[in-house]
């Protein structure tokens, strides 16, 4: 019997990047479903004891950029260890991938969340820029105009917050998480555990 996984994000996480194509070609391979939900991590960061990267000691935080060059060269993902527009606000993006789950599906506000990753942390773009999100959002396939004015709805913010409180429920506190069932997959370099998860059915 096929899967289903809840996937939870950050637009602002390099290992959610990291890991993006992969968690598709994973579902796709062994006919899982997928949601996506891009939660607001500094609500959830602040209830379940993490801390946001500036505030993190500067040892983690040199850490998690030798940590981020590893896995790039391991994986052979482009990636900016420091890029330009990075933090970039997810006042405006997240609910746009929010309105297209909820009013187009599920896979095109996958395609449209790794995308707007794809350009924070390759392409040196700014996915906050409303012109330049417009373009993100044709370059997956979606009429550019009406997903803004969608996502421009005061309805699909309500809807974040409200999925953050079922994530922190759920016992959900870093990104990405891959939640399958009862079963919490925290971060990127546990795929291997998640495919294993999914071949079991």
């Amino acid at each position: 019997m096929a899967l289903h996984i809840d996937y939870y994000v950050s637009l602002n996480s390099p290992w959610t990047h990291l890991g993006a194509a992969r968690i598709e070609a994973m579902a796709m391979a062994h006919g899982a479903t997928m949601r996506i939900f891009p939660v607001d991590f500094g609500a959830i960061f602040a209830a379940s004891g993490g801390l946001p990267l500036p505030k993190r000691a500067p040892q983690r935080q040199a850490y998690r950029l030798q940590d981020m060059a590893r896995w790039r060269d391991h994986l052979g993902i482009p990636i900016n260890l420091q890029p330009k527009y990075f933090p970039s606000s997810e006042a405006l993006t997240a609910p746009c991938v929010i309105a297209v789950r909820e009013t187009i599906g599920d896979w095109p506000a996958i395609k449209l969340a790794h995308r707007i990753l794809k350009a924070v942390w390759q392409e040196e773009r700014s996915p906050a820029d409303p012109a330049t999100l417009a373009e993100l959002v044709k370059d997956v396939g979606l009429d550019a105009e009406a997903v803004m004015a969608l996502g421009a709805e005061p309805r699909w913010t309500e809807m974040r917050a409200a999925d953050g409180q079922a994530a922190l429920a759920r016992n959900v506190f870093g990104a990405p998480s891959y939640v399958i069932g009862d079963e919490i997959f925290w971060g990127q370099d546990r795929l291997e555990f998640v495919e294993r998860r999914l071949a079991r059915g």
